[in-house]
């Protein structure tokens, strides 16, 4: 849409609001990149896992093979590093000679070491009772491990339900979780659809809405894990026989695709990010959280140096320091308006013709569809609306999303695609407050 970077007014936010007394804006490029370490595929308690052992695979050659490889595409990077809690009590030659190896890198690299607790799972397998009490048993095993009394500044969680942030950022001095997987559903063990997918803090209500105020406000900067495609990204897991998670994550790339077409598709959906992204937003981001046993090394080293190759500006900060970053110059939600627009980059699943676009706010999030090619009209695929009640599961599932106008899984009658003018008088109304120019596209 032509008006769109005209919108984007400092940093996308209409000047009309006016924060004089805000922070300015964070601006520039960033990459994170997290590699975990552990024993068991997924470890969804610390008493009960799930999916194969994966000890050959987390051995301290392929921790080296990994940093390694890392600083051959970004030798000035940081990463951070999320271990199991199976591997931070496991007795075995093997994982004491990985935690001093993984402590060393921290001492030469400043490296961020970190926990990640349930597997991804936590809130979908234990209580938040059980998963605040072992997030505080792990966080002091591993200032233990690292020494010098080391705390990580983030953890690196998957799904993390809002409770168990709160806990982190009172009673851990924690601010940043990796705290929800972006438009993940029917994938894995966990379905966790209906949030933004750039930072923003997460309310006492649902840990995929933004906080509305200071009554519901969490001071925990919740990240994604993984940047998707958009447009495989709004399927509903494997529908079509097209993979939604696909993005710059290995398994899905270059694991179903071939070196080429998923190299290539690595670096168009960060370009996604670093070019129109950054145009839109004022910075971009891309992140991905790879675990030690898939390998893959080869393919990190390329895409660091691919992105540091055509972006040279790109900073490559550990998951914590780049949340602290954007703390210091985002003291609230009020000021979230991100903005994509992504054409398909020919992958299975973003279809060339097919265009997305994507604004999401402390209000509500939307998306928009339409075939570019044929000029057909925009279509709405989503729209959360944020100012609604939401409430978590109070009972251990795998359903943890946050749904209700129109959800762009498609697994309700109501999410069927709908022009803007089709949305309720109310709903209008609220889209067109924030972006007067979508009136045309009714």
């Amino acid at each position: 849409m032509g008006s769109a970077a005209s919108f984007a007014l400092a940093g996308g936010v209409p000047s009309a609001l006016g924060y004089a007394d805000a922070p300015s804006p964070l601006r520039g490029r960033y990459l994170t990149h997290v590699s975990v370490v552990r024993v068991n595929q997924i470890e969804v308690t610390p008493t009960r896992s799930i999916g194969d052992d994966e000890a050959a695979d987390n051995s301290p050659d392929h921790i080296r093979s990994r940093r390694e490889a890392f600083e051959r595409g970004c030798p000035d990077g940081k990463m951070t590093w999320a271990i199991s809690w199976l591997a931070l009590k496991d007795d075995r030659q093997q994982y004491k000679d990985a935690r001093r190896l993984l402590a060393s890198y921290h001492d030469r690299y400043g490296d961020e070491i970190t926990f990640i607790p349930g597997g991804y799972f936590a809130p979908m397998y234990d209580t938040r009772e059980h998963n605040q009490q072992t997030i505080h048993k792990a966080l002091g095993l591993i200032t233990q491990m690292v020494g010098d009394g080391y705390r990580p500044q983030s953890l690196v969680a998957g799904f993390m339900d809002a409770a168990s942030q709160h806990y982190l950022a009172t009673e851990e001095g924690i601010h940043v979780c990796q705290g929800q997987i972006w438009s993940q559903h029917g994938i894995d063990h966990g379905d966790g659809d209906g949030g933004i997918c750039y930072p923003y803090y997460p309310s006492r209500e649902h840990y995929l809405k933004p906080a509305q105020g200071k009554a519901d406000f969490i001071d925990c900067v919740c990240l994604d894990g993984w940047t998707c495609d958009f447009l495989t990204a709004r399927r509903e897991g494997f529908t079509g026989g097209f993979n939604s998670r696909l993005g710059v994550g290995p398994i899905e790339s270059v694991g179903n695709l071939g070196t080429g077409a998923g190299r290539r598709e690595m670096m168009d959906t960060t370009a996604v990010h670093f070019d129109r992204g950054y145009t839109l937003n004022g910075f971009g981001w891309v992140t991905a959280i790879w675990e030690t046993s898939i390998g893959h090394d080869a393919d990190l080293t390329n895409w660091l140096q691919a992105t540091k190759a055509r972006w040279p500006d790109t900073q490559v900060l550990s998951e914590g320091e780049f949340g602290l970053k954007w703390r210091e110059h985002t003291p609230n939600n009020t000021r979230l308006n991100y903005r994509f627009d992504q054409r398909g980059t020919g992958a299975p699943g973003s279809e060339k013709d097919l265009e997305i676009e994507w604004f999401m706010n402390q209000e509500f999030r939307l998306a928009l569809l339409r075939n570019w090619k044929a000029s057909t009209p925009y279509m709405v695929i989503d729209f959360t609306r944020y100012d609604l009640h939401a409430k978590e599961p109070v009972s251990l599932q795998r359903e943890w999303s946050l749904v209700n106008v129109v959800n762009q899984k498609g697994t309700r009658p109501q999410d069927e695609p709908v022009r803007l003018g089709k949305l309720s008088a109310e709903d209008q109304h609220r889209i067109y407050a924030r972006y007067p120019e979508l009136r045309k596209l009714a």
